[in-house]
């Protein structure tokens, strides 16, 4: 427990130095400093090595494309019902099943991002009607994570289409709330999705 509770607060401090960087390489001017700020980036990308699984260059080229000042990424998940049963998506990526989501969108607002999302993983015509919940990535039992994540739990009724695989998906379905099967755990937890069933009936949202 000590050592995975160290590995985490490790993980952690490398994003934070991460983004001291960051934010000292784009708006530092002198040449000194600018040195110093690279420095620390290094730092982060070699504390992120030991403690992930991604390749250093994976984990140098990941910090080295994040420019200005840091702020943490958005992931918008659709939530969808059908006769009391949620709607979920086999990933292709690693064979686990997950609301369908992903990455918030330059230019596109969170009802737009999840009606895209939905539609090119599900097959399926959506309106969003409702937030459902606002979270903190590294307050649930996420993998270590690389970046700072906010998380979206949108509320969608079902306008049109059918339901149907995509390109980064390989099966589309819905479960009841004890039928959840084996979830990508990057992208939702056990505990997020059960809540869902209860979330959509409340007024209040769930955040961190």
């Amino acid at each position: 427990m000590a050592d995975s509770i160290s590995q985490l607060q490790w993980l952690e401090w490398a994003k934070q130095i991460q983004a001291i960087s960051q934010a000292g390489l784009a708006y530092s001017k002198d040449i000194y400093d600018l040195e110093r700020f690279e420095m620390l980036r290094e730092m982060s990308v070699d504390i992120m090595n030991r403690y992930t699984e991604v390749e250093t260059e994976k984990v140098r080229a990941l910090f080295a494309s994040e420019t200005g000042y840091a702020t943490p990424k958005v992931d918008v998940r659709g939530v969808v019902f059908q006769d009391d049963r949620v709607l979920l998506v086999k990933e292709r990526i690693d064979g686990a099943w997950a609301l369908p989501g992903g990455w918030a969108d330059i230019g596109l607002s969170p009802k737009e991002v999840v009606v895209k999302e939905v539609k090119e993983e599900a097959g399926l015509t959506v309106v969003p009607v409702k937030m459902l919940g606002v979270l903190d990535k590294k307050f649930h039992e996420h993998p270590p994570e690389a970046f700072h994540v906010y998380k979206m739990f949108i509320l969608c009724e079902i306008a049109g289409g059918k339901a149907e695989p995509g390109l980064e998906t390989l099966e589309v379905g819905f479960f009841g709330r004890d039928e959840v099967p084996p979830l990508s755990t990057e992208r939702n937890t056990l505990k997020q999705v059960q809540r869902m069933f209860s979330l959509r009936h409340e007024t209040e949202v769930w955040f961190d």
